[in-house]
């Protein structure tokens, strides 16, 4: 089958987005991966299928497969870009402002604001309230009970011969945060695919690499079912959440990442995470499946 689509990206992290309001579309996880390799394929960190949703009060359903071909619960970057897909297009009524996404994780309320020529500049998602609880995250790493409620803070793990403290957060999938003196230096390709299937994270996890400057957290990040890239949207949202729970950060940071800049706050009144940041579309075109 050929299909129509549109190559998007939210600081460097890249989908290839298909529209699919009819709901005729089933992709195998063979055919995602063919679709996301690099050299044989669009190439792309992930690929997003725009779908009707069963909710009325949302817009359409991000339905988001990993590179590798696994369904993930929620990707920061990607709703996004999926919301640039649906305001540029017109699915979503520009002037509005807002809307719902719908999402594996559940509703996302997105903010927007537009370009001077109509089209979506930033978007701000209301993520929800970070997951804390270890047998939620999920993770056996031992947690303890602090002002937020029971969470893991900086509890060791050892994957091959390296050792590192992780503080745990879901946000609506997996998150892994180790604070680390120079995330740029990093082994990250070599650390990160040990701990992602570790034990100790039941259904594998994001293993984010970060270092707090102030109110800049510096970070790298090894996904789940992609390997490294650019930018992780919920990666970010999780470190931000962790920065705070062992004092290292305010509620409100900026992460930087290799493709760009993310701005994060862990909302005190509605224990919300919200995440700002831009989307832009790279090009389009037709691909055989």
């Amino acid at each position: 089958m050929r299909y129509e689509f549109a190559k998007l990206h939210g600081a460097g992290n890249d989908f290839v987005m298909i529209e699919d309001l009819d709901d005729a579309i089933t992709l195998t996880p063979e055919q995602v991966a063919s679709v996301c390799e690099r050299h044989f394929g669009v190439g792309a960190d992930g690929v997003i299928v725009v779908k009707p949703s069963p909710r009325e009060e949302c817009a359409a359903y991000m339905d988001y497969y990993n590179s590798d071909g696994t369904k993930a619960e929620m990707c920061g970057n990607g709703v996004r870009c999926f919301a640039k897909f649906l305001v540029d297009r017109a699915i979503v009524d520009p002037a509005a402002g807002s809307f719902v996404a719908d999402t594996l994780a559940g509703p996302k309320p997105i903010r927007f604001t537009l370009d001077a020529d109509g089209k979506m500049k930033t978007a701000t998602v209301d993520m929800g309230a970070p997951v804390l609880d270890a047998a939620s995250v999920p993770t056996t790493l031992p947690q303890a009970e602090t002002a937020f409620g029971k969470a893991v803070i900086e509890q060791s793990a050892t994957a091959g011969d390296v050792t590192l403290a992780f503080t745990c957060v879901s946000m609506g999938n997996p998150h892994a945060v180790a604070f680390v003196d120079d995330p740029l230096a990093y082994p990250v390709t070599t650390v990160g695919p040990l701990f992602e299937c570790a034990p100790e994270f039941p259904e594998k996890a994001n293993i984010e690499f970060v270092h707090v400057e102030g109110d800049t957290i510096v970070m790298r990040v090894w996904e789940r079912g992609c390997g490294e890239t650019l930018a992780c949207g919920t990666g970010s949202c999780a470190t931000a959440v962790a920065a705070h729970l062992s004092g290292r950060a305010g509620r409100k940071v900026k992460v930087k990442l290799l493709g760009g800049t993310l701005d994060i706050e862990w909302n005190e009144t509605d224990g919300h995470v919200y995440l700002t940041g831009p989307a832009e579309q790279s090009f389009t075109g037709t691909i055989e499946i």
